[in-house]
């Protein structure tokens, strides 16, 4: 059964940084693309940044240059480091496994105010 723990989330003021983990329970991950998602109040779920298997990230426009999604195969865990933040980063993010096997998490939420 795969299961996605996060962790990471707070409250942070703007300008300040956070770095979020999502620890994987099964053999699947190395082989499998990883992402971020994130959902404030009041919208739809969007998706933030991927990782593929080999390496290969990529991030949506309103967090490119700021966050940095990476993975350790070894300890089954993908990260995103959060830089700069925004008020408008404000959300509940949530990892995704993201195929060939599917899954999410429970999300960790983080909050950007001063």
């Amino acid at each position: 059964q795969v299961q996605l723990v996060e962790s990471g989330g707070g409250l942070v003021p703007p300008g300040g940084s956070l770095r979020l983990s999502c620890a994987a329970s099964g053999s699947f991950f190395r082989l499998n693309g990883m992402a971020w998602y994130r959902q404030a109040p009041g919208k739809q779920r969007e998706w933030v940044a991927g990782i593929s298997s080999g390496g290969s990230t990529n991030y949506a426009d309103s967090v490119k240059g700021r966050f940095t999604i990476s993975r350790d195969n070894a300890k089954n865990t993908v990260y995103l480091q959060m830089n700069s933040l925004k008020p408008e980063d404000t959300a509940v993010y949530y990892c995704r496994a993201a195929g060939p096997i599917y899954a999410w998490g429970q999300g960790t939420q983080v909050t950007v105010s001063s």
